[in-house]
């Protein structure tokens, strides 16, 4: 007989109370030895979802998936040590997409804490890894404290710039009886805030600019801005590059977005022709612009919620710190004011370049033209798309595959493979509501592919396109590239049907584009979990092999440095 009677407050309970203050519905993790208390503190309250991973690394991948997803905390449980270390890749990546994500681990019983006598499960130094691979790391060091604390870490996690952050609780601290305190913030009474103040010379060189530039990231989406940088282009005629966290910052199908094409010639030289660059929110990745080589305009304003932002890597002229939509909501007001219209001719320009730069890469896809077509008539407008790190993901999954409106847009920003799956099981689980499709490759999906249950035990309508080629796709063209020689990138897979079907997927393997989109929409009515394996060798090669990144075959061949 189970009972959810307990009368004491511990720790645990302290734990829980905050995260129902703070509105979480779902948690992910495995629970351990050295998290149980949490765990059964949760079953007791009630009211939050616990999705169970098969590992530390899916359940951050998880988290992290959730909140890119939702826009709410992701938050993942897990146990002390290694399985603290298996989670710390996963929390990279949701640090490099800034994520907010809150990460509950346990710790070895206080008394023995670092004296090295082999308490199980014991890491030589969990904060400090803990700390290399988050925004920010705490330890509960005093049970009492554990709501302050657990406050302070959401507050952290949720704040700009939004990031994972790690909050460590010995194990014999989570069970300790401990005074069931009411903590409140006060907050003085004051007026609601007042629209941010935008220098004068700031907003007549965006109205005096007649060929701008936006370049939108990831913050755009964070920060609920979409719409705010839509109206920007539109007042100024700006044509609108977009980072690959940035996609869905304007749907993709307006004729400014040039979109995730900043690499591209004909792309680099409107920049070069720009007379004014305005980026918002994004870190300017050096595998998006080609290490850097991609030029910016002499005048470039920066608007971030990060201060180390500013001249990070493009100098700036002018730098406004803050949230993205309050500050783009008084530039519009600004600029509405001043009746500025865009160049037509300008205008033009920038549409004709969008339809160029798709051209060029439709050319290089061969019979893969007709996925990406296929894809976006089957798929509803507001599908979640994940992509794992593969060669159709990133040749035209990122790039002619349209998103139309933001959250629907996810994919590895720290750029590790084999994150995809737990990833769209976390987007999946927070929005129950969409169909999610995963985009992978053979080579990164065994990564985690033993999170493949998790859609089955909760019910989540996954669909995996799986695009296999029997090893390490982009890694080979490299190596082809640089060496004229291949080595470690040949695996020997599984059958991925049989595979799937045995862990309660409906799968079937297909060899041509036609057999694909029937697939899809089969799988898109079924609302199941489902998985397409598609045989790239039956289907055939590209027209044009895709050789990496620009320049990385000759990042790697011998040179004088």
């Amino acid at each position: 007989m189970t009972t959810n009677v307990q009368m004491e407050f511990t720790t645990a309970d302290a734990v829980v109370a905050e995260l129902v203050r703070a509105g979480v519905e779902v948690v992910f993790g495995v629970v351990s030895i050295h998290n149980m208390p949490i765990y059964d503190a949760l079953l007791r309250e009630g009211s939050i979802r616990i999705v169970c991973s098969r590992g530390e690394s899916g359940a951050a991948n998880m988290a992290d998936g959730y909140a890119r997803a939702t826009g709410k905390l992701g938050v993942v449980i897990t146990s002390t040590g290694s399985g603290a270390g298996n989670a710390a890749g996963s929390l990279v990546e949701a640090w490099a997409a800034g994520t907010p994500v809150l990460h509950l681990t346990g710790e070895v019983s206080s008394k023995y804490l670092g004296t090295g006598r082999g308490y199980i499960h014991e890491c030589k130094d969990q904060l400090s890894m803990m700390s290399g691979c988050c925004k920010e790391a705490y330890r509960l060091r005093k049970p009492e404290q554990a709501a302050a604390v657990v406050r302070q870490a959401i507050q952290n996690a949720t704040t700009a710039p939004r990031g994972p952050v790690s909050l460590e609780i010995p194990i014999d601290f989570q069970s300790a009886i401990i005074p069931n305190s009411v903590l409140e913030a006060m907050q003085p009474v004051s007026a609601p805030a007042a629209a941010p103040h935008i220098p004068a010379e700031v907003t007549q060189k965006i109205a005096a600019a007649r060929r701008p530039v936006i370049w939108a990231g990831g913050g755009v989406i964070s920060s609920e801005a979409s719409a705010e940088l839509t109206r920007l282009a539109e007042l100024t005629g700006a044509a609108v590059i977009t980072s690959q966290s940035g996609k869905g910052s304007i749907p993709e199908d307006h004729p400014q977005c040039i979109g995730h094409f900043a690499a591209y010639e004909d792309v680099k030289n409107l920049l070069k022709q720009s007379d004014l660059l305005i980026s918002v929110g994004v870190r300017f990745r050096g595998n998006e612009t080609a290490n850097w080589k991609v030029t910016a305009p002499e005048d470039h304003i920066s608007i971030d919620a990060d201060w180390s932002a500013f001249n990070r890597n493009y100098e700036i002229t002018h730098g406004l710190l803050g949230e993205a939509k309050e500050i783009l909501n008084a530039i519009n007001e600004d600029l509405a004011a001043k009746n500025t219209a865009p160049d037509a001719a300008y205008v033009a320009e920038v549409k004709g370049v969008r339809e160029k730069i798709r051209g060029i890469l439709r050319d290089t896809l061969g019979p893969y033209e007709k996925f990406v077509d296929g894809m976006r008539k089957v798929l509803p407008k507001d599908a979640i798309l994940v992509r794992d790190v593969t060669v159709p993901a990133n040749v035209w999954g990122s790039r002619l595959f349209e998103i139309y409106e933001p959250r629907t847009s996810i994919h590895a920003s720290g750029g590790g493979i084999g994150q995809g799956l737990p990833t769209a099981l976390g987007a999946q689980a927070g929005r129950l509501d969409r169909v999610v499709v995963l985009m992978a490759g053979d080579g990164g999906y065994m990564l985690n592919v033993g999170e493949m249950p998790v859609a089955v035990q909760e019910n989540l309508p996954l669909i995996v396109v799986l695009f296999d080629d029997q090893g390490y796709g982009v890694l080979r063209n490299i190596q082809d590239a640089a060496y004229g020689r291949q080595v470690a990138v040949d695996l020997v897979s599984p059958d991925f049907v049989m595979l799937a079907k045995s862990m309660g997927f409906e799968a079937n393997r297909i060899g041509n584009p036609d057999e694909f989109v029937a697939e899809l929409e089969a799988a898109v009515a079924r609302r199941k979990p489902s998985m397409i394996v598609v045989d790239m060798n039956a289907v055939g090669p590209m027209a044009k092999p895709f050789g990496g990144p620009p320049g990385a075959a000759d990042a790697f061949k011998p040179k004088k440095l």
